[in-house]
């Protein structure tokens, strides 16, 4: 099978090749070779898929003379992190993400080929060559297919930490975020190329744009939940290079899906708009470079695979040859309306996307600050959390009060009456949530004002919906309930919107309460002994020693009460693999809507004491239930909408 998957590969990097000269030459000229085009694609995708499942008939049947097999699976692994493996190492995860490209173009290409006939073949070509740049990559830097000199009796297995239920998601789900961006950049591309920079180009990217930034969402946010119940260290973001790189698309594509708007309904933005587009791409190439370079330390990155030339030799070719395009059209690209004031919903889109690039470019000189230091002093000096959390803090907090201030605000010119009407009680009820807070103890200003802004936009929001809902039950003679799914179903990009803020706003609660008013304790106890935080008491009942076929496992036990009553037994644990040379941690959780209380085994003696850190995180919960708010209102406003289809959409 291994010689299967590597000649299809090869055959797949040939088609592929001339693909990308089929649709060139063939644009707007030769119908004959855009038809060839269009075989040579689904010939390579074909081909491409030859490729992985003979990979994958590898892995299940346990060849270990392929090199990858045997790192990645043993014996022992179950069918689904068997599964996983496929994606686990560098080479596998190259081709799923050539693999998913690939599929990706055929359905694009499928979809939009009797649509889009002046933009497909330029967006084809420039998607393949995306293709034929990571298949190279596999022929002659990350073989999945090469072979051992012999045939080990068992691998070597998944990383201990990798064999959690949220790693059979959270991988394919970031690889394919990042691979998404090649087709809205590639249409973008497309239009500067043939000069059709109106909507057309905007409308066919839109939805591809929004799938992409869910599916990253989704990565982004199983790899906080991942981080937080497998690393054993309290939190879920560390602000770790690849978290970072995860991130920073996700924060410009949220730009873009703003500002399209912006021109869609005012001609504004459309410089900007290409700007965005390009860079959510780059950033997406660069988050892959960081992963393989070797250049930035992290739990999630690869050794240096040798590759950081050819990204960083691609990333020079994308930003020089579209920013050069974008340079070229500028002309063509200016803006057919004017801002006719602040105080307008125009501006608070505007501010808003200053704000998020600003964040994005803060997270990224963050990030590289190391790489920048060891160039320049020869000793690489890296940026912790409290950088990222002083910097960005402030700056989401602003783009929280944007979320609310622009539910509400008018196009083009907002009056006094108008502001004072739509943001009086929304204000006034934010003011007294806060000010309960503060007479129940919390004195913080900055978790108060944190606090008074999350529900200012919650607070816009249902006003809002609860207006919209009221006068289209008047208009329709509609029943409360059914007005409001008609009025959210009416017109889905502005409400699934609305329902994304709240996920933001629910996820910005979590991280205000986890972060300001987390507790901690650490205590070494005997059998029988007990530790306290806050209202709860931990009775440390002894340990256990077992193993099972693939772990030699050490765990403990506690009665747990919460106020004097008791709430049950917790049991943090590590374990031990053949293949693992340190322990891995099992934490404990028991988890509620209002918080968690985190336990960790950090150690223990050979006299059967045990050492324990206890930490009770606040609110939490909002963060996955705002990450699934937030999938939920993105899918509403991918869904598609009459008034969207425009010709060639």
């Amino acid at each position: 099978m291994a010689d299967i998957g590597y000649i299809a590969l090869v055959l797949a990097f040939i088609a592929s090749l001339y693909t990308i000269a089929a649709f060139l030459f063939g644009a707007g000229r030769r119908s004959d070779l855009l038809e060839s085009a269009r075989n040579g694609l689904i010939a390579t995708c074909a081909l491409a898929s030859v490729s992985v499942a003979a990979l994958l008939y590898a892995v299940v049947t346990h060849d270990f003379q392929i090199a990858y097999v045997a790192s990645y699976t043993n014996r022992d692994l179950s069918p689904a992190y068997l599964i996983s493996a496929f994606w686990a190492g560098n080479a596998g995860s190259l081709l799923f993400w050539a693999w998913m490209l690939i599929v990706l173009a055929v359905v694009v290409v499928l979809h939009k080929w009797n649509k889009n006939r002046e933009l497909i073949p330029y967006a084809s070509a420039i998607i393949m060559g995306v293709e034929a740049f990571f298949l190279f990559l596999l022929l002659f830097t990350a073989n999945p297919f090469e072979k051992l000199p012999f045939t080990p009796a068992d691998g070597r297995g998944l990383n201990p930490l990798l064999e959690n239920p949220g790693m059979l998601i959270h991988p394919p789900t970031l690889l394919f975020g990042y691979l998404g961006f090649t087709i809205p950049f590639a249409f973008a591309i497309a239009a500067l190329i043939t000069n059709r920079l109106g909507d057309e180009w905007i409308v066919s990217v839109r939805r591809w744009t929004i799938i992409a930034w869910l599916s990253l969402l989704v990565g982004n946010v199983l790899g906080a939940w991942w981080a937080y119940v497998e690393l054993g260290w309290g939190g879920y973001w560390a602000w770790d290079p690849v978290e970072n790189a995860g991130l920073m698309p996700w924060l410009v594509a949220t730009a873009f899906l703003h500002s399209v708007m912006m021109q869609r309904r005012r001609g504004m933005l459309k410089i900007w708009n290409m700007a965005l587009i390009i860079l959510a791409f780059s950033l997406s190439i660069f988050g892959t470079f960081l992963t393989r370079s070797g250049v930035l330390s992290s739990v999630h990155t690869f050794a240096d695979t040798g590759m950081g030339p050819f990204f960083l030799g691609l990333l020079a070719v994308v930003l020089v040859g579209s920013f050069g395009l974008l340079w070229y059209r500028r002309e063509e690209l200016r803006s057919e309306a004017e801002m006719e004031s602040l105080v307008s919903r125009e501006s608070t889109f505007l501010l808003n996307n200053l704000l998020l690039v600003g964040a994005t470019f803060a997270i990224f000189l963050g990030t590289v600050f190391p790489v920048i230091s060891e160039a320049v002093r020869g000793d690489k000096i890296s940026v912790g959390a409290p950088f990222f959390n002083q910097v960005n803090g402030p700056i989401f907090l602003a783009v929280i009060v944007l979320t609310g201030i622009c539910s509400l605000i008018g196009w083009r010119r907002a009056s006094k009456t108008n502001l004072l009407r739509n943001f009086l009680w929304p204000a006034v009820l934010s003011i007294v949530v806060s000010a309960g807070l503060f007479l129940i103890g919390v004195r913080q200003w900055l978790p108060l004002a944190a606090v008074f802004f999350c529900v200012f936009v919650v607070l816009t929001i249902f006003y809002e919906l609860a207006r919209g809902t009221r006068a289209r039950s008047r208009m329709k003679a509609e029943n409360y309930g059914k007005a409001f799914f008609g009025l959210i179903w009416a017109n889905k990009p502005r409400y699934g919107g609305y329902i994304v803020h709240i996920g933001v706003v629910l996820i910005a609660i979590g991280v205000i309460g986890s972060s300001f008013f987390q507790v901690q304790s650490e205590a070494i106890l005997k059998p029988g002994e007990s530790m306290s935080l806050g209202k709860y008491t931990l009775t440390y009942e002894g340990m256990d020693n077992y193993v099972t076929e693939s772990k030699s496992i050490t765990s403990t036990t506690l009665s747990v009460t919460n106020s004097g009553e008791p709430i049950g037994k917790m049991v943090p644990l590590k374990y031990v693999t053949p293949t693992s040379e340190q322990p891995t941690t099992e934490v404990a959780i028991r988890s509620t809507p209002v918080e968690d209380l985190y336990v960790i085994l950090v150690g223990w003696d050979a006299d059967g004491s045990a050492s324990f850190k206890v930490l009770v995180n606040p609110a939490v919960a909002g963060i996955w239930v705002g990450g699934i708010v937030l999938f939920f209102g993105g899918l509403i406003a991918f869904w598609p909408d009459r008034r969207e289809r425009l010709p060639g959409g």
